[in-house]
């Protein structure tokens, strides 16, 4: 199982859920590049980010896994599951803002004071990016066929009831579950949300 955060977070983020899974999987989180404690390197795009997962997954020799993604996490492991599907067992998308055009685009803030934990050209590039995103990756999801659970935080959710409905829609093989608590449901309901991803592991389309 891998673990992708949310854009300005790193690995820490998971330490709750990943305690509660370690029981029956072997759980990797990562720092996408420019957080935490991964490499910095001033270039950013969800593309890079998936190729860095599938870069971790080379190096570990990790055969299919379940990947999870929360926001920006979700929109990397997406990516990822498009273009290397045969690297994925499940996927789970936490939260994970749409892959297509909105009507309403985040504003990029300017750069808050003092230190910081991520590189912020990061964040500037990846919301650009999610604000515009490549059509392709509309296009890819119609075709995709991993078992996807979309795990929605409800009407406190950035991401509309009926942008997710789209999703769902889109999703050759998905599966929906709500818990309303908001953006983050993994850090404010963990538990509902390990039992959520158990009942999907255990769900046969």
């Amino acid at each position: 199982m891998v673990l992708l955060h949310g854009l300005g977070l790193d690995s820490s983020n998971w330490d709750r859920v990943a305690a509660g899974f370690a029981a029956s999987h072997r759980v990797f989180a990562l720092d996408l590049r420019g957080h935490g404690a991964s490499d910095w390197p001033g270039t950013y795009s969800v593309e890079f980010m998936r190729d860095d997962v599938l870069g971790f997954l080379d190096a570990l020799g990790l055969g299919p896994v379940t990947l999870i993604g929360h926001s920006l996490g979700g929109s990397v492991a997406m990516v990822f599951a498009e273009e290397y599907p045969d690297r994925i067992a499940r996927l789970v998308l936490e939260d994970a803002p749409p892959p297509f055009a909105v009507g309403d685009r985040v504003p990029i803030r300017p750069r808050p004071d003092g230190p910081l934990s991520f590189d912020w050209p990061a964040v500037e590039a990846v919301v650009g990016q999610l604000n515009d995103p490549d059509p392709a990756w509309w296009e890819k999801a119609g075709s995709m066929t991993t078992p996807t659970l979309v795990l929605s935080g409800g009407p406190r959710s950035p991401t509309s009831p009926e942008q997710v409905a789209q999703v769902v829609a889109r999703l050759p093989c998905c599966a929906l579950a709500t818990i309303p608590v908001g953006h983050h449901v993994h850090r404010e309901r963990p538990v509902e949300f390990i039992a959520a991803v158990r009942d999907f592991l255990k769900w046969r389309p």
